[in-house]
């Protein structure tokens, strides 16, 4: 069964860093794309970043410039590096993945940014 645990969370003030942590149970090459979500309180759930197979990364425009994705295959994870943090940032971040055959979607079970002076 795969799994995906997310660590890294925490607080962070305005302008702040933090990096986020996926770890896979399974080798991240079974998948066909990686995925970070948020979800700020009371709002809808957001794609923030993504990263394919290939290696292609995409961002959300209210982060871009500012996070990055990236992924260790030896480490089987997949990490979201985020500066320059502020107040709308805050939310619970999620990693997501679906396999190569798009049979099956896992999510982990999220991780909370705080951004707060």
């Amino acid at each position: 069964q795969v799994q995906l645990v997310e660590s890294g969370g925490g607080l962070a003030q305005p302008g702040g860093s933090l990096t986020l942590s996926c770890a896979a149970s399974v080798t991240i090459y079974r998948f066909s794309v990686m995925n970070w979500y948020r979800q700020p309180p009371k709002k809808q759930r957001e794609l923030v970043a993504s990263i394919t197979l290939e290696g292609a990364t995409t961002y959300a425009d209210s982060v871009k410039g500012r996070f990055t994705i990236s992924r260790n295959g030896a480490e089987d994870t997949v990490n979201l590096q985020m500066h320059s943090l502020t107040p709308e940032d805050a939310a619970v971040y999620f990693c997501n993945t679906i396999d190569l055959l798009k049979r099956n979607e896992y999510w982990g079970e999220g991780t909370p940014i705080t951004v707060s002076s």
